[in-house]
């Protein structure tokens, strides 16, 4: 087993014993788990670099991550499930996610723990390191992987800032940069786009340099960018240039893969804490984590060094239909930009034909033939649409036709939601970024559907039980629509603006060398776009595909997946990253009037709150008989669709100035 050793710094129950329903309490155990990897095998042919790395002896790889778990204190409690949330940018997102706590690196309060809702159904829930650019701080977990030495190459990186700073780190916010290779390249280039769709210009190599500030002056620093006058909000800033000794990025695929194969395989006596009690090994992603799980599916990891399969089922999660730098020489596996390596073809579970490139591919083909498939739920939210790549998932890339999923996955969209799950009130930026939008952010909270589809797919893949029927926008149905089709509903609505460019992926051509994972092309060649979709909506400006909330069964307003920019921080005609809106409807009939809303009003659609709230409970009592939604949520959906009459009644009408 790749698995030689974890060494275990914390070993202690939580919540001082508190029972969580019928799986009681629960420990934490946290520490360092080691690997060690031998380059020959098959499977491991396919990580970049790994031919480059430092080798033991005996001729394997090692390297380490953080890790982490919670499981029943009591064995006989736990449902002999391991999940294993794979950390997005070093941060646990699982409770989060379907416990609806607050994210916190080390969960040790009850309000870390949320409503308990992992912890009541006894998973176990896992954690491991698999980035080796995220700083060993605040809690973060990071691999510790070794670099590939001698190799050298160009990378790209992408920024675009919401307030003018003269200094930027040459990584994706606070992670550890690739440095450069020399302070004083005269070939790195800089480049700014005004907008999305823009013509790149280049930045004089005399207007920037490689250094930081330090107190009131600037000190050379391989690892910065300064660039006199400062980087301009909105704008889109690319920087080309040469680094050297990358670490292996790759090993974050078999850390993952060897962790999950230790948990539920390894024996006590080889240091496994769950020895003995799991059955079953679930992976979850979200967004980054989500790609990071889709580009894992790619390379036909889903098996240890003995061919045992790993994973019995997938979550990747407002992945959309992207991968990532997670396997390729100076990968930055935290970049999300659009021209990226995670935005090239294949997109569909099976296979496909791009009639621009003649090239045929699909995403599951490697696990097909190594018979190592797991099941799949494959879930976005409006937010994954309206960026320009979900529908890549379940359409040909022409736009002319639907592509069924295969019979081991489902694939659903949860209508009118953004990236991540809705807040009431919803904040003025987004608290990831600091962005900021025009119209309040969308409020609707999808985590009631994502619990049942956690529920759907254990029942499937452990019981046999069928999981409701994938849904999500078809052409066939012309539930689909290119985006530009709908503008002319979203411009009605007053206050309500439409961007002015909707972004699609292009074909990219990253050079002769980007199978092997070494990128030659940069920027990359930019071809055609691809053919994308989104929900088509009713009259009311809600969606019309995919699983629609209480919030779109009973609405009080129009609730989309994009918002544009805030004017205050540049290109407020291009849309904002992940976030959507929320467009009440008018109070009264009287206001609906004074501000030529079509939209019928609040009081026109309900006649009391208590006639809302009876309207909510029907609406969430189908989605529990569709099995969309859990019994055990109905009341938390109606408390919460009071706080937002509440809300909306108090007037949420834009985002602070």
């Amino acid at each position: 087993m790749a698995v030689t050793g974890l060494d275990i710094t914390t070993r202690e129950t939580v919540l001082d014993g508190r029972a969580f329903g019928s799986a009681g309490a629960y420990e934490k155990i946290a520490g360092i788990i080691h690997f060690a990897v031998d380059p020959s095998h098959g499977l491991h042919r396919a990580i970049t670099d790994l031919a480059l790395a430092q080798r033991r002896p005996d001729g394997r790889v090692e390297f380490w991550a953080d890790f982490y778990l919670l499981q029943p204190a009591d064995p006989a409690r736990s449902n002999r499930r391991v999940l294993l949330d794979i950390p997005n940018r070093g941060r646990k997102v699982a409770l989060g996610t379907f416990n609806s706590a607050v994210r916190v690196p080390d969960p040790s309060a009850p309000e870390d723990f949320g409503n308990g809702f992992l912890m009541r159904h006894g998973w176990t829930v896992a954690w491991c390191g698999w980035q080796p650019d995220v700083p060993r701080q605040d809690g973060l977990m990071a691999l510790g992987a070794p670099v590939a030495k001698g190799a050298t190459g160009r990378l790209r990186c992408e920024w675009r800032p919401n307030a003018r700073v003269d200094v930027l780190p040459l990584a994706d916010r606070y992670h550890i940069p690739h440095p450069a290779a020399d302070l004083y390249d005269p070939e790195a280039a800089l480049t700014v786009r005004e907008h999305a769709g823009a013509p790149a210009v280049a930045v004089p190599r005399s207007a920037w340099r490689f250094r930081r500030r330090e107190g009131w002056s600037f000190v050379p620093d391989p690892s910065h960018i300064n660039l006199a006058g400062g980087f301009e909000p909105g704008k889109i800033y690319d920087l080309v240039y040469r680094s050297q000794d990358p670490p292996v990025v790759g090993l974050g695929l078999l850390a993952v893969r060897d962790t999950a194969a230790f948990l539920r395989g390894g024996l006590a006596q080889d240091g496994n804490p769950c020895a003995g009690r799991i059955e079953r090994a679930y992976g979850f992603g979200v967004s980054q984590s989500g790609r990071f799980l889709r580009h894992f599916l790619y390379l036909g990891l889903n098996e240890d060094e003995a061919g045992r399969q790993v994973f019995d089922a997938v979550i990747p999660h407002v992945a959309g239909a992207r991968r990532g730098e997670f396997n390729m020489r100076f990968g930055q596996p935290s970049l999300n930009a659009k021209e990226s390596v995670g935005s090239v073809f294949p997109f569909t579970d099976d296979d496909q034909a791009d009639p621009v490139t003649g090239q045929r591919d699909s995403l599951l083909g490697r696990l097909r033939e190594r018979r190592t498939t797991p099941r799949i739920f494959t879930i976005n939210t409006s937010a994954e649409y309206w960026r320009g790549d979900a529908s890549l998932i379940h359409t040909d890339v022409e736009g002319h036709a639907d592509v069924a999923p295969p019979a081991d996955v489902r694939i659903y969209l949860f209508a009118g939601t953004q990236h991540t799950p809705g807040a009431l009130p919803p904040p003025a930026a987004d608290p990831n970024t600091g962005g900021r939008g025009l119209h309040p952010f969308n409020v609707v909270d999808y985590a009631p559907l994502l619990r049942a589809a956690l529920v759907n797919l254990d029942r499937w893949t452990t019981d046999g039980v069928e999981p409701p029927a994938s849904v999500f926008p078809r052409l066939a149905d012309r539930t689909a629509a290119a985006a530009e089709s709908i503008s002319a509903v979203f411009g009605a609505i007053p206050e309500m603006r439409f961007p002015d460019r909707i972004e699609r992926p292009m074909h990219l051509d990253f050079g002769a060398s980007f199978e092997q994972g070494i990128v030659s092309e940069l920027p990359p060649k930019v071809g055609a776009p691809f053919a994308t979709f989104v929900s088509a909506v009713d009259a009311d400006g809600n969606e019309v595909a995919g699983i629609r909330p209480v919030e779109l069964l009973a609405p009080l307003g129009t609730f989309t997946g994009w918002n544009p920019r805030h004017p205050s921080q540049g290109a407020p005609g291009d849309l904002m990253s992940m976030m959507g809106s929320t467009l009440p409807f008018a109070r009264t009939a009287a206001e609906r009037a004074a501000s030529c809303d079509p939209r019928p009003s609040i009081a026109e659609r309900y006649p009391s709150r208590a006639d809302y709230l009876r309207c909510v409970r029907e609406a969430a009592e189908a989605l529990v008989a569709a099995r969309h939604a859990l019994a055990e949520d109905v009341e938390a959906m109606v408390e919460r669709a009071a706080q937002q009459w509440d809300l909306f009644h108090h007037g949420l009408t834009s985002n602070p100035a």
